[in-house]
């Protein structure tokens, strides 16, 4: 499987082995982050609703820049500093929606925006307290 981070990418939180245990395919990538291999957000939902969990999308997009031009290492820095935006919300996926090349003054800067998302078995998004809670759980299980 390719680490090749573009639109539609889905990466997940593996210190709980959800992937695994919903036998979805995924590649180590950043700390406990890992690429998902089902495609795009939507192969993913289906994957995840056959089994019957469920997968929310969250709104409120989260957006990291970088100056240079696109490329797997400056992707990877700006993925870093979202997931460290929003490593207190606790969910346990994030989607990348928009890799974006521009320039400014012929300086080439890059825009790269996600949206959370979070894996379940409940049909109800926990709160952030239980999200915390299962966090914390998973960490003690891994040790």
């Amino acid at each position: 499987m390719s680490q090749e981070i573009q639109v539609g990418t889905v990466l997940i939180d593996d210190r709980a082995s959800i992937a695994q245990a919903l036998g979805i395919e995924s590649e180590g990538y950043v700390g406990t982050w890992s690429v998902v291999g089902a495609g795009n957000g939507f192969a993913l939902d289906r994957k995840i609703h056959a089994a019957g969990w469920n997968f929310f999308f969250m709104a409120g997009e989260v957006k990291a820049m970088f100056f240079g031009s696109v490329g797997a290492k400056n992707i990877r820095k700006a993925l870093k500093r979202i997931l460290a935006k929003t490593s207190d919300q606790n969910f346990n996926c994030l989607e990348v929606t928009g890799i974006t090349a521009k320039d400014f003054l012929g300086v080439p800067y890059t825009s790269v925006s996600a949206n959370c998302r979070h894996i379940q078995q409940s049909c109800r998004l926990d709160d952030i307290q239980q999200r915390r809670t299962n966090r914390k759980d998973a960490e003690w299980a891994c040790g």
